[in-house]
C-alpha cells in the first residue's frame, strides 16, 4: 500500500529525482520523459472521463489503473533483477495488451469500415480521445527510444502501440458509431 504522509520532499529542487530502484537520474532523462507522459495522458484520460458514461466510462477506468502500472514498470530499470527483488516490481503482463485487442475488436465490429481519414473532434468524448491517442503516441515513441538505450519491457511498447489504436477506434464508437465521425476531404480548402 502507498502511503503519502508528505507532499513535497525538495529532494528534486536541484533538477534531479529517484526512480523506483532508488537510483537518481536528472529530470530531463529519457526514462522520466517517458513515464512522465504516461502520466500526462492518464490526466488527459480523467479529462475524456468527465464525457464518458456506462461501460466507456468503465473501460476508461480500466486504462487508467493499467497506465500507473505502465509508469511504475517504467519508473524501475532494473527488469533482469525482478526475481531477486524483496518486493518484486510491479510490470506490464501481455494480458493487458490482449484486452485491449478484444475490446477493440469488439468496438470495431459496430463500425463501418472508413473510406477517409478521420479528423480528430466530432463529439467532446471523441475529441478528447484523439488527444489521448496523440499522447498515446508521443509516450510510445519516448518509450521506444528509451528501450533503444536501455532496458525496457516489451510489453510497454506493445501496450501503448494497441492503446492508440483503441483511442482511435473508441472516438469513432464516441461519434455514434461513426456516423458522427468529421472525414478529411483532401485538397477541400485549395
Amino acid at each position: 500500500m502507498v502511503v503519502l504522509n508528505k507532499i513535497y520532499t525538495r529532494t528534486g529542487d536541484k533538477g534531479d529525482t529517484a526512480l523506483g530502484n532508488g537510483t537518481r537520474v536528472a529530470k530531463h532523462a529519457l526514462r522520466v520523459g517517458a513515464y512522465g507522459t504516461t502520466d500526462e495522458l492518464n490526466a488527459t484520460l480523467g479529462l475524456a472521463r468527465l464525457h464518458a458514461e456506462g461501460e466507456m466510462d468503465v473501460a476508461l477506468a480500466r486504462i487508467q489503473n493499467d497506465l500507473f502500472d505502465l509508469g511504475a514498470d517504467l519508473c524501475n530499470p532494473d527488469l533482469g533483477k525482478d526475481a531477486e527483488a524483496e518486493y518484486p516490481p510491479l510490470r506490464v503482463v501481455a494480458e493487458q495488451t490482449k484486452r485491449l485487442e478484444a475490446e477493440i475488436d469488439a468496438m470495431n465490429a459496430r463500425l463501418s469500415p472508413l473510406r477517409s481519414f478521420v479528423l480528430p473532434g466530432g463529439s467532446a468524448l471523441a475529441a478528447h480521445l484523439h488527444l489521448c491517442r496523440t499522447v498515446a503516441r508521443r509516450a510510445e515513441r519516448l518509450t521506444v527510444e528509451l528501450a533503444g538505450t536501455e532496458t525496457v519491457n516489451s510489453h510497454v511498447v506493445t501496450y501503448l502501440n494497441r492503446l492508440s489504436d483503441w483511442f482511435f477506434v473508441a472516438s469513432r464508437v464516441a461519434n455514434n458509431n461513426g456516423a458522427e465521425d468529421v472525414l478529411w476531404v483532401p485538397g477541400a480548402n485549395r
